[in-house]
């Protein structure tokens, strides 16, 4: 199996602050340009030519089952199901975790994405992934870039795309984490069980030297709110 074979699409969450839109349907089903925001992102797989997307569910899951039923033949679709419980942007992915192969695999929110400019930013990561220097790989853009962003920014980059946390280098410019990263299975040796954030890794592989980064070329679209979405139609050109 080859890098970026296969994904994981985050799609568990409840939405809370997209509310009134998710009272009925999960976020990732909330429309942004007349398609679906889980939809922008499994474009952005199918032109990386992924060939398996692993999609987590918890809320309202049926609607995502009806939706992953419904999609072309590729990505071949299969739901890792955490209807007992939600777990977190970590934990979900451990659960999801015999589903996603020994390859080193994308993961994607369902609730953000991006705009191309020049090379995909997928074929951006997987170009840029080197096995021996890292465990995970992060899309990140200037917050200049962003679009319904409002935080202060995530990490800051070295160089040699080497990354810490923005608190720990306050006179580095600062980078959004952008909703796409590669990662390899090994960084999830020892993880905790059940409920947990992909942040304790991250920090792990920080603490390792193995938390690396490249910078998005184009425009990064976060979907958080219902005031959001004309903010991303309108940087679409919808």
């Amino acid at each position: 199996m080859s890098v970026g074979e296969t994904a994981m699409v985050l799609a568990a969450g409840f939405g809370q602050r997209m509310r009134p839109l998710t009272l009925t349907r999960p976020k990732p089903l909330v429309e942004v340009a007349g398609k679906a925001l889980i939809e922008h992102g499994f474009e952005r797989l199918r032109a990386a030519k992924v060939a398996t997307a692993v999609v987590n569910v918890h809320y309202l899951p049926e609607q995502l089952e009806e939706w992953a039923a419904r999609q072309p033949a590729t990505p071949r679709v299969v739901i890792s199901d955490e209807r007992g419980e939600i777990l977190d942007t970590g934990g979900g992915i451990v659960h999801a975790l015999p589903l996603l192969g020994a390859a080193p695999f994308f993961v994607i929110n369902s609730d953000s994405f991006w705009v191309d400019e020049g090379e995909p930013a997928l074929d951006r990561l997987r170009a840029a992934w080197d096995d021996a220097r890292m465990d995970c790989l992060l899309l990140l853009s200037p917050l200049d870039r962003t679009v319904g962003y409002d935080g202060t920014g995530d990490f800051v980059c070295d160089a040699a795309g080497r990354l810490q946390r923005r608190a720990a280098v306050p006179e580095g410019t600062p980078l959004a984490y952008s909703g796409a990263y590669l990662v390899a299975p090994r960084l999830f040796a020892g993880a905790p069980d059940g409920k947990f954030s992909m942040n304790l890794l991250w920090d792990k592989a920080i603490a390792a030297g193995r938390l690396f980064g490249i910078v998005h070329r184009g425009r990064w679209l976060h979907v958080g709110t219902p005031e959001a979405i004309p903010l991303a139609e309108a940087a679409l050109g919808a």
